[in-house]
């Protein structure tokens, strides 16, 4: 029995598969190593029946996460998955490298993620090349939910939105200057909360505003990932995952075209392409 786990910062998505078949798919709260600790962790394994009943017959773990990028936070995964999962093995890696499994499987490429958090790396078709990106939500995430959750925060506390927007932002949510503020500097997972005006954001992304946000928010995204890259390792396809990425596909591939892109396979969950793959490989 193997289990496949691909995590973001709001949710986890995980699949058990036993003798090329799937037997189990559900969602947990995201899993993220840098801002998490092992307590956290272990209580919400802890807290899944399908985990619960079925953790002395797992025999193999694939784990990627958001924040798993070093062998320090890969390590920590691994160490709290294995004193759950008794007779297990744990391999814990970077998202970016399940998001190029399930678009590129054993190809070469460049992959991007656009979803609650947003990088892109070149894959050979068996690794990630090393980059500077990944900075997290605080020094990054360009394009993402995140980001997007910053910029909206910040034109409601500085009255710098359209009247009817913020009407309906504050019908949907009860938010006021010092609300914000706390959750942002003294909640311990603050990300989450900027990735919560995701579905308002969706929701009403037809709004001149929120398109343009949208817009501007890929474009810094190109501009700072894709290009590089494209530029280091030219005529390469692009494939994405993520929901901002599938979510608002056409304005990606519209600014794709703009700056001469090849951008090929966009997908909102790699975690059905994941399974399929160890599936194959077990």
């Amino acid at each position: 029995m193997i289990v496949v786990v691909f995590s973001g910062s709001r949710y986890a998505d995980w699949r058990i598969a036993d003798k090329n078949r799937v037997l189990h798919g559900f969602r947990t709260s995201g899993i993220n190593s840098y801002i998490q600790d092992d307590r956290y962790i272990t209580q919400l394994l802890n807290k899944n029946t399908h985990l619960i009943n079925n953790a002395e017959k797992i025999r193999k773990i694939y784990f990627f996460g958001a924040g798993a990028s070093s062998p320090e936070r890969q390590e920590k995964i691994e160490r709290v998955f294995m004193q759950f999962f008794k007779n297990a093995k744990v391999k814990a890696s970077h998202d970016v490298l399940a998001s190029a499994i399930s678009t590129f499987g054993d190809e070469k490429g460049i992959i991007g993620i656009i979803g609650s958090g947003s990088n892109a790396a070149y894959y050979n078709g068996k690794k990630l090349m090393p980059n500077n990106y990944g900075l997290g939500y605080i020094l990054a995430d360009e394009g993402s939910t995140n980001w997007l959750g910053r910029q909206l925060l910040k034109d409601f506390l500085t009255d710098s939105m359209p009247s009817g927007i913020q009407e309906k932002l504050l019908q949907k949510h009860s938010l006021d200057r010092r609300l914000i503020l706390d959750k942002i500097y003294y909640n311990p997972n603050p990300n989450l909360f900027l990735t919560s005006f995701a579905d308002f954001i969706y929701e009403n992304r037809e709004e001149t505003y929120f398109a343009q946000q949208i817009k501007k928010g890929l474009e810094i995204y190109i501009k700072t990932y894709l290009i590089p890259l494209a530029e280091l390792y030219p005529d390469n396809q692009l494939n994405f995952t993520g929901s901002v990425a599938s979510n608002y596909a056409d304005t990606l591939r519209e600014l794709g075209n703009e700056y001469g892109l090849n951008i090929g396979e966009i997908i909102k969950e790699p975690v059905q392409n994941l399974v399929k793959y160890y599936i194959n490989k077990n």
